[in-house]
């Protein structure tokens, strides 16, 4: 029944984002395989679903964040001006070329897993302040978020998931980083949402978003996303790179145990 879709919608969406906006991570990379697996949303309707997603769960996260003043900076435009294009072009990649989900699973296994495990490794096996490596620089930052922002333009996952671990890998705080991504998913998601429902007008198929699944996830992702940002700035930084290496391991993990089906 409907009412019972809304009300498993809107529990997992609220559950994916309460332990997701800590990081910086809007939790659609984990909704997509419930997606798939539960509620049975079509290929490829399930990006821009998941794009609506972050659109209505977004601001949650982001008006809490704004309050604590954490949304000033640099590293919220560097990421902006790279993820903005990228989207634009990963969301006709997606519809013209790339309709099924496999090789999107094979990559982010082949990414996250090693990442998150080295996340966590050096996390609890710091390197000595003389050996760390500088923060990335501006254009290294703003080139990363442009390929992330076609990932995210493909497969709808905003692109948190994979800019958190990698800029909090190259020594950039959790607390810089989560906001900004968290900026940056809700942009380019708002843009890519936007891109697919045009592109649905000149093209057959189910490229246009389940409203009602995204939306219900997208009111859940709301409250938890204010939630989770409202208890960030009260964890320890080492327990933030923990929770972050462990969401892409766990990730790494599922979508290669999808693969390997």
């Amino acid at each position: 029944m409907e009412w019972e879709l809304g009300t498993a919608g809107l529990a997992v969406g609220m559950l994916i984002a309460v332990v997701t906006a800590p990081v910086g991570v809007s939790g659609a990379v984990f909704l997509l395989p419930v997606q798939l697996s539960v509620f049975a949303v079509p290929n490829p309707s399930v990006t821009p679903t998941n794009l609506l997603y972050n659109v209505v769960a977004g601001p949650g996260a982001l008006l809490r964040y704004r309050r604590d003043g954490a949304l000033r900076g640099p590293l919220v435009r560097r990421l902006l001006l790279g993820t903005l294009p990228g989207v634009v072009l990963g969301a006709v990649i997606r519809v013209f070329a790339l309709p099924g989900p496999s090789i999107f699973r094979l990559l982010v296994a082949a990414l996250m897993l090693p990442l998150g495990t080295w996340l966590i490794f050096r996390t609890l096996h710091p390197e000595p302040p003389e050996t760390r490596r500088p923060e990335p620089a501006p254009r290294t930052v703003t080139g990363l978020a442009l390929a992330v922002g076609v990932v995210g333009g493909i497969y709808g996952i905003g692109g948190g998931s994979i800019l958190g671990p990698v800029l909090v890998g190259r020594g950039v705080p959790v607390s810089q980083v989560a906001p900004a991504a968290l900026a940056s998913t809700f942009a380019t998601s708002l843009v890519g949402a936007s891109t697919f429902a045009l592109l649905s007008l000149t093209h057959s198929g189910s490229i246009a978003p389940d409203w009602f699944l995204g939306l219900t996830c997208g009111l859940g992702g709301l409250i938890g996303g204010y939630l989770g940002a409202r208890i960030q700035p009260r964890l320890p930084e080492n327990l933030l790179r923990l929770l972050l290496g462990t969401l892409a391991a766990g990730l790494g993990t599922l979508y290669a145990v999808n693969t390997l089906r």
